[in-house]
């Protein structure tokens, strides 16, 4: 076994949708803050500098949870330490994970123009939710392999999923009604 591999302990394992989820929310609100710096070079020099306050900034201000986390009731964790990375390691992983994200920004932006180039670029971001996908134990995608992370499933959140599957179940039922 490799020493920074260390056997982990118990913690509660992440549903991938959950993952998903906290990060389509990060992207979301990421995309449309950038949108209002207009296009091009500038729109994703802004994409990158909001996608780095949200997941690192916030991340560090608020014990591991980015806002799609917190949504998601989950967290950030360093699994060779236990704890929530520090700023420095949050960063290498989120410009990996922003660089993506950014790209793909990019080509859901250019969608409608040039459909192979929107696959190109948004085909690394796939790629990197394929193998959290394919992770049995811990869902770990390639940036959380890269820097040593694991998402994992905490008490302090909202549960937005949980929320909105209760409502639509309300709203079915009074529907029948």
């Amino acid at each position: 076994m490799e020493p920074d591999r260390l056997p982990p302990k118990k913690f509660p394992r992440v549903p991938f949708e959950r993952r998903f989820y906290a990060f389509v929310i990060d992207l979301t609100v990421t995309w449309l803050l950038s949108t209002f710096a207009g296009t091009g070079a500038v729109q994703a020099i802004v994409f990158f500098l909001v996608w780095i306050v949200l997941r690192v900034v916030v991340v560090d201000k608020n014990q591991g949870q980015s806002l799609g986390s917190w949504c998601m009731d989950i967290k950030v964790l360093n699994l060779r330490f236990r704890k929530v990375p520090d700023v420095f390691e949050l960063a290498k992983r989120e410009g990996v994970v922003g660089g993506l994200a950014m790209f793909a920004a990019v080509g859901f932006n250019i969608l409608f123009l040039n459909p192979f180039a929107t696959l190109l670029l948004v085909a690394p971001l796939i790629i990197d939710c394929a193998i959290a996908y394919a992770d049995d134990d811990w869902n770990q995608a390639f940036h959380d392999r890269l820097f040593g992370t694991v998402m994992i499933q905490t008490k302090r959140g909202y549960s937005l999923d949980i929320r909105l599957r209760r409502l639509l179940a309300d709203l079915r039922y009074r529907m029948r009604k």
